[in-house]
């Protein structure tokens, strides 16, 4: 079902299908990906084209694209949605949600806008859709689109909720390595040194990027060193993410935002490494390593290599994407949290559902508070 156009005023929204929008190219994406500052590739183009051409098939047709376009028909902000069932407090509930879903673990969302777009005209569009709840997730937490979107909700009388989701550990580069070295302890510094001086004494090291000519030879031996450092059960084991990936990575490449390396000990693949630049940040998204060489900590001289790289290159971020694991905290202490975002439609069932997640994350609190409580039967599964 498409909704008709809603105008206002010179502004006019449309909806589309999203796989039709995403054909039309990625200027209006890219344009608006530069006026977004908070958002991350995750929310362009070439992230969603590979979406569309990775995920099940019926979540790809069900996908629209919320398009307001300014007085001059110049896209001002633009929404890829989809409507789904998602369970609200055990129940299930009819969402608009982001069309990309949480597939390939998507981090720093944020809505596709001009600072001078009226989101106010896009809610109006939203409502006519057919749903309870406006969940959007992983949304950056300098996300100022959503922000004016949430906003804009409120004075349209949804309720809002905000939450925080999932840590993102970063690193704020400073000028030069010598100062990043400088900020670590004695011992973490002379470690780091040491193994990176001990792999050149005793191997001839080579480290090898790939770009748009040798991509399909960088992937295949990133692919294999990660299944290799997994045991078979790594990301890319599910054909979705390879294929998600691997369309990814040749729109990447083909901008000159990819970084994808190995790091080859006397000629063999030992170690690689995969992410992408974008504006003053590289993200880091995937490694690999043979096992056989987990004592000469390749992965770890390989990552070292990689903040080097972008401290020499002038870049100010290095963000780790989400997890707080050890080997990312081994690097930085400093983390950004993603923020989830739910609008409750202002009917008697957003109300409803309202009140239930309110009710439901009181008795979480309180829990938190009087741990022998857990013992207890939940009232609502009775």
């Amino acid at each position: 079902m498409r909704p008709p156009t809603v105008s206002q005023d010179a502004s006019a929204v449309v909806c589309l299908p999203l796989l039709e929008e995403l054909r039309h190219g990625s200027l209006a994406w890219d344009q608006l990906l530069k006026r977004s500052p908070a958002a991350s590739p995750f929310a362009g183009w070439a992230w969603h084209w590979a979406w569309a051409n990775s995920a099940p098939p019926e979540d790809v047709r069900t996908s629209q694209a919320v398009l307001l376009r300014g007085a001059g028909g110049a896209v001002e902000a633009l929404l890829p949605v989809a409507i789904r069932n998602v369970t609200l407090r055990r129940r299930r509930v009819t969402a608009l949600t982001w069309a990309i879903g949480d597939l390939g673990c998507p981090d720093h969302l944020d809505v596709l806008a001009a600072p001078e777009a009226d989101l106010g005209a896009v809610v109006t569009a939203l409502k006519a859709l057919p749903w309870d709840v406006v969940v959007l997730s992983n949304l950056a937490p300098d996300a100022t689109n959503a922000t004016r979107l949430a906003a804009a909700l409120t004075r349209r009388g949804c309720a809002i909720r905000r939450e925080a989701l999932r840590s993102c550990p970063y690193l704020e580069l400073p000028s030069s390595w010598e100062e990043y070295l400088a900020s670590l302890s004695a011992a973490r510094r002379q470690n780091l040194r040491r193994k990176e001086r001990h792999l050149r004494r005793n191997h001839a090291v080579v480290v090898t990027d790939y770009g748009p000519e040798q991509l399909d030879e960088g992937w295949r031996r990133l692919v294999a060193l990660h299944q290799l450092r997994w045991s078979g059960a790594g990301t890319f084991s599910d054909p979705r993410m390879e294929q998600l990936h691997h369309c990814f990575v040749r729109e990447t490449a083909r901008r000159g935002q990819l970084w994808l390396s190995t790091l080859e000990l006397d000629g063999e693949p030992a170690a690689a490494w995969y992410g992408f630049a974008h504006r003053d940040t590289v993200y880091f998204y995937q490694s690999g390593r043979d096992p056989r060489w987990a004592a000469e900590s390749v992965g770890h001289v390989l990552m070292a290599m990689m903040i080097r790289r972008a401290i020499e290159r002038g870049y100010r971020r290095f963000d780790f994407l989400r997890g707080a694991e050890p080997y990312k905290m081994q690097w930085t202490a400093s983390r950004r949290v993603t923020v989830e975002l739910v609008a409750f439609r202002p009917n008697w069932r957003g109300q409803w559902l309202r009140g239930l997640d309110l009710a439901g994350r009181l008795r979480t609190k309180l829990l938190a508070h009087h741990p022998d409580e857990r013992a207890r039967p939940d009232p609502a599964s009775v």
